[in-house]
């Protein structure tokens, strides 16, 4: 059976279409898909009196050999402002999940069926309840068979005390894990596979992120209710191990790809630093602020990083001065900064594609934090890069064409779905999939 199972495994592998397309900060459960994308899914939040004013996934053009590169392919509304932010693919890749921080809607999109025009098929509204009380589902992270998802806020309170949710493929509720007394925020979740670890940060709870930003900063009180820690935690027990002290927020999380690696990096928006956790000789890991990001005493809020999959480039991007930075970080305790670029006036998300030459970025944070007036720009952006500049390739201006505001991207591909588009499994047996809360 073992024998069989494995070449199972390396046929699948070896037969795969070459010309496909992936993000390298994806899940290590996805399967692994390079070369050229063929659409980029971006999750857009509606605006009253822009188009139907809902939130939605648009599909872009991404192939220069199509004749849609650039363009908009398809749009999809889900109904309504649901503050939808971020999502991802399980792991096979049929489905896209999407997530709203407001009231917690989770929107299951089938990519599979028609890559071009993704599908609504599925929203579950039970998040809340299934999950023990769990508001703001945000990372939504591919394991085998589930979709692990990371909170920000509970309804008890609408504060930062939070946890991490499981559901099923199918979107059946697994089980709850509330994050540790000691670190009760959340924000993102990443998993190294071959070390057994999973790394969580912090963010703020749903009473601060749904506020105006203006209103936010100047209340003192408040800006004390932002989360200051890392947590590492045994990936398959699902148990914390270690709690780190990582002032200002630390959001998104990416560990290096190379086998012998053993890193991961993230940025803390109100102080703005570079930080990493290393792994030390003895097993246990250590977190330490590596560089700044821009001037921290102007603000820059840096909020999204991408890392190439050769763990050489760390690109992070900064909203209130709408600059992406490209650190060379193959000395990794040691970043170098070796471009700095205005892509906006406003500046969130950055995705690159598995190659490393083309990044795509968009421009909305959340819509109470956007900036106001001739400075709310919202768009997509795509670049050339070439390993020292970033030259633009095309520009989507998301407002003029009543879409929204633009946040998280995902990349889609034809090839990767030709002949694989069958029946999925059943549910596991109610006794494989047992419906617990744990800790909290």
């Amino acid at each position: 059976m073992w024998e069989r199972l494995v070449l199972f495994a390396l046929l699948f592998f070896c037969l795969a279409p070459p010309t496909l397309a992936d993000e390298p900060c994806q899940s290590p459960y996805l399967p692994k898909v390079t070369g050229q994308e063929d659409f980029v899914y971006v999750f857009t939040l509606g605006v009253e009196g822009m188009g139907d004013g809902s939130d939605k996934l648009v599909t872009v053009g991404a192939n220069p050999s199509r004749p849609d590169y650039g363009k908009v392919v398809s749009s999809v509304s889900v109904g309504g402002r649901h503050e939808v932010h971020h999502g991802g693919f399980t792991d096979d890749r049929r489905e896209l999940w999407m997530g709203g921080l407001d009231d917690s809607a989770i929107f299951v999109f089938d990519v599979a069926t028609d890559p071009a025009k993704p599908k609504l098929v599925k929203t579950i509204t039970t998040f809340t309840k299934d999950s023990g009380g769990v508001v703001g589902p945000h990372t939504f992270y591919a394991l085998p068979g589930r979709m692990l998802i990371s909170g920000l806020s509970n309804a008890k309170d609408d504060g930062g005390k939070t946890a991490l949710v499981e559901y099923s493929n199918q979107g059946k509720f697994v089980r709850t894990i509330w994050m540790p007394e000691a670190a009760p925020y959340g924000y993102d979740v990443r998993v190294s596979a071959n070390l057994n670890r999973m790394v969580t940060s912090s963010f703020t709870g749903r009473a601060n992120y749904m506020r105006k930003l203006p209103e936010l900063m100047g209340d003192a009180e408040a800006m004390k209710r932002f989360g200051n820690t890392m947590v590492v935690w045994d990936y398959h027990a699902r148990k914390p191990l270690q709690t780190f002290a990582v002032p200002g927020a630390p959001l998104e999380i990416r560990w290096a790809l190379a086998p012998q690696h053993y890193y991961a990096f993230s940025s803390s928006a109100l102080t703005s630093k570079l930080w990493g956790v290393f792994r030390k000789d003895d097993g246990t890991f250590e977190a330490l602020e590596i560089a700044p990001i821009g001037d921290p005493l102007k603000g820059p809020l840096p909020v999204d990083i991408s890392l190439s999959t050769d763990d050489h480039f760390l690109f992070v991007d900064s909203f209130m001065d709408g600059t992406a930075r490209v650190f060379d970080v193959s000395q990794p305790r040691a970043p170098v900064l070796v471009l700095e670029q205005k892509i906006g006036s406003q500046l969130n998300m950055v995705s690159q594609s598995w190659d490393g030459k083309r990044l795509y970025f968009t421009s909305s944070l959340l819509s109470n934090w956007d900036k106001t007036g001739a400075d709310d720009e919202q768009f997509l952006k795509a670049f050339n890069w070439d390993g020292k500049t970033l030259a633009p390739a095309f520009a989507i201006d998301f407002k003029a064409a009543k879409l929204g505001r633009p946040h998280q991207m995902n990349f889609g591909s034809v090839d990767f779905y030709r002949g694989r588009v069958a029946a999925r499994p059943s549910p596991a047996s109610p006794e494989d999939v047992p419906r617990v809360a744990e800790g909290g």
